[in-house]
């Protein structure tokens, strides 16, 4: 009876083993997964840190490039580099062509003649009545 009890104990420990490796792999998914849901909160908040903090910044250096760099307008071209300044020329002359083509649509006026006052004392008559005599 020596072998079937020596069976029988090692039957038992591979199904206690399993129940225990069962237990010991839920708690240490629970573990993980708690961990997991804790760093992904984390990250979250982390993130959301660090762009409000590159807006404000980006923020910040935008204004103060755009008003210290604009302040006067020939120190900012002269900082450019050739890529910078070949885009300001075709944004110019677009907004050239744009000007040119707004002046042309829009309708000249005629010139007026101007009646001086030698003109009036040659005696001819007004077009609104006759002259007084």
């Amino acid at each position: 009876m020596d072998i079937t009890e020596g069976i029988r104990k090692i039957f038992l420990a591979g199904v206690g083993a399993v129940a225990t490796t069962g237990k010991a792999a839920k708690s240490l998914i629970g573990t993980v997964v708690e961990k997991g849901e804790r760093t992904v909160e984390q990250g979250k908040a982390l993130n959301e840190e660090l762009k409000k903090s590159a807006k404000e910044k980006m923020n910040r250096h935008v204004a103060v490039h755009v008003v210290n760099e604009f302040k006067d307008v020939y120190s900012a071209v002269d900082k450019m580099s050739k890529e910078e300044l070949e885009s300001l020329k075709e944004r110019l002359n677009e907004l050239t062509a744009k000007k040119d083509e707004a002046a042309e649509d829009m309708p000249q006026e005629a010139p007026q003649e101007t009646v001086s006052s030698e003109d009036s004392k040659d005696g001819e008559e007004d077009s609104d009545g006759p002259a007084e005599s």
